[in-house]
């Protein structure tokens, strides 16, 4: 994903970085020389050439340009939902970090006493609902990465596994759907806390329905990353528009002569641009210049949930390369 500021007007003609220019140049430099091939054959031989008007071309390229603006908000909706069930992912998981640590022990037990050296009973007990609550919290951060993962169709590394026991990520590994397997530990802690009076039924209720939406976000994203645009809409569009382009020199040339090139690659660019954002923005979890950066915003989400267990060796943010968040 490009952030970086907005360019002023000299700059703008030269920024390569996050355009789509170097997607589409093979587009633009055929459709240049094919507005130079015509322009040599109406210099030439210009009764070799069929006389054209720029009417029909006005008409169809209006035509295109709403087919177009339609696709890409289809698109840019479901970039920005996307980026949206990432925002919710990342409030989910704060809460449910915070809410484990506030309502574990609202259960009331027998004789309640405070933490002690002499007190063993209490002393075990608390040390057993903190360790299940740093395993609950430790799941939600390795949740988090897998999703990334399952997304991108990345291998799923450490980044996933050092947050597991060693039974858990040996399970992992044989399991096709890695993160509802994690959801799945996520609800049998949850149980166990409950079953062991760590918490309270109404603190419980309150944290199954966050795991609900986790899971709510895991099926949405799974929707919009299997379920593309329509494949026969898109190869209309790209039909139309490289037949668009690579005929409109014939109905430019007889107004523009020698400028016939230089219009057709401006043009082209336009609608091969277009048409170029539109479907890389119709997969929002991949890796390109465009696409959402999940692997800054899980790693977010790892320091923030580390920082709720007073961890001290936090690791760093992830770094920009350029303006490109990955």
């Amino acid at each position: 994903m490009i952030i970086r500021d907005k360019p002023n007007a000299f700059k703008l003609f030269f920024i390569i970085k996050g355009s789509v220019v170097p997607t589409i140049a093979p587009q633009i430099l055929f459709s240049a020389l094919v507005g130079l091939f015509v322009y040599f054959l109406y210099s030439n031989f210009p009764d070799w050439l069929p006389i054209l008007t720029v009417t029909p071309f006005i008409l169809l390229g209006v035509t295109l340009s709403i087919f177009l603006g339609f696709r890409n908000s289809a698109s840019y909706e479901r970039w920005w939902e996307a980026r949206k069930l990432w925002g919710q992912l990342i409030i989910d998981t704060r809460s449910l970090a915070r809410q484990v640590q506030t309502y574990a022990w609202a259960k009331d037990r027998s004789d309640p006493k405070p933490f002690n050296e002499n007190n063993d009973e209490n002393n075990d007990y608390a040390l057993e609902c903190k360790e299940h609550q740093k395993r609950f919290v430790l799941l939600a951060i390795s949740f988090s990465h897998a999703l990334r993962h399952h997304l991108r169709g990345t291998e799923y590394n450490n980044d996933v596994h050092r947050f597991l026991s060693a039974d858990d990520s040996s399970h992992l590994k044989s399991t096709r759907h890695k993160p509802n397997f994690i959801l799945n530990l996520m609800g049998d802690e949850l149980r166990h806390m409950l079953q062991k009076e760590f918490i309270g039924e109404i603190s419980a209720r309150n944290l199954e329905e966050r795991l609900t939406s986790l899971s709510t976000i895991l099926a949405a994203c799974e929707r919009i990353h299997n379920t593309p645009l329509p494949f026969a809409y898109n190869l209309l569009l790209h039909r139309t528009a490289y037949i668009y382009c690579f005929c409109l020199p014939f109905g430019l040339v007889t107004s523009l002569g020698i400028m016939t090139p230089f219009v057709t690659a401006i043009i082209a660019y336009t609608f091969f641009g277009l048409d170029a954002l539109g479907e890389e923005l119709e997969d929002p979890f991949g890796t390109s210049a465009h696409d959402l950066a999940l692997t800054t915003m899980s790693y977010n989400i790892e320091i923030n949930l580390l920082e709720t267990l007073n961890e001290e060796n936090l690791p760093d943010p992830i770094q920009p390369d350029g303006f490109y968040h990955t």
